[in-house]
């Protein structure tokens, strides 16, 4: 099976107005396994990347984790707002791929594969709410965009840390519903509602206008448990930048594993240590 991965540094450069970026250890540490666990499983994968993604990623000498790297993610999110829209590389990524295909975020590691067939494969279901998924009459639009008046609005959003789309004309769709509302959007200070309508709820509203059947791989309300078949970092994020010996400990593990179970890789190790 083919999944990707995407990068892009636009939206960081976006938000600090400088030409620099910081990767953190434990996101490069999760990267490199997220990719290395998919290709042992006897799958494909592609870090699909803007230009400045791409060549740090050459440039560090890490390009060799993945199956082949791709600059194909445009450097200016063809005018959509990289502050607003932080996850836009996703859905240039997919754009440019065929179904079948699989989407895997970067802080996502994949221990055991699902079984695929004809229906989408999300993370999990979201529940609709104000905070994060409002109506749709919240949403300012530029006058040229109109909301299909058959989307609808009680369709659960399905979270896209891993996304299977086996369709190529569902596929499409979706990407080309999600990017014409994040160019038709007005520019604001939100910066999530917008993204996670964008990818996730638009998601489920064009499956259930299409009759895509859905599945997903978690229990929403069970995804701080333990899971053997997935990891994903998540809110793990902040707790690790807030406590030093959190963050030791995961890297220390991601770093026993790739020397254990990828020692040909295990020049990845020296790479993230020495960045």
């Amino acid at each position: 099976m083919q999944a990707v991965h995407a990068a892009s540094f636009l939206p960081q450069l976006s938000k600090t107005g400088i030409k620099s970026f910081k990767i953190e250890k434990f996101d490069l540490y999760c990267m490199v396994l997220s990719a290395l666990v998919w290709r042992r499983s006897g799958g494909n994968i592609t870090l699909h990347a803007d230009k400045v993604s791409f060549d740090y990623y050459t440039d560090i000498g890490l390009k060799g984790i993945w199956d082949s790297i791709a600059n194909t993610i445009p450097d200016d999110f063809e005018g959509i707002n990289p502050k607003m829209f932080w996850a836009a590389g996703k859905l240039f990524a997919l754009r440019e791929t065929s179904a079948p295909i699989v989407m895997i975020d970067t802080d996502f590691i994949v221990w055991e594969n699902p079984e695929f067939g004809n229906s989408i494969i999300a993370a999990h279901y979201e529940t609709i709410s104000d905070m994060i998924y409002p109506d749709f009459t919240y949403f300012e639009m530029k006058p040229d965009y109109h909301f299909n008046p058959s989307w609808s609005k009680a369709a659960s959003p399905l979270n896209t840390a891993f996304l299977y789309l086996p369709d190529e004309g569902f596929k499409q769709y979706y990407v080309n519903k999600s990017i014409d509302f994040m160019k038709h959007a007005e520019d604001c200070d939100d910066f999530l509602c917008r993204m996670v309508f964008a990818e996730q709820r638009l998601l489920s509203v064009c499956a259930e206008e299409l009759k895509m059947p859905v599945q997903v791989l978690l229990n929403k309300n069970r995804v701080f448990f333990p899971q053997k078949k997935f990891t994903h970092l998540w809110g793990a994020k902040r707790i690790m930048r807030e406590d030093k010996r959190s963050e030791k400990e995961f890297t220390d593990r991601c770093k026993n594993r790739i020397l254990s179970d990828f020692p040909e890789y295990g020049y990845a190790v020296e790479i993230i240590e020495n960045i």
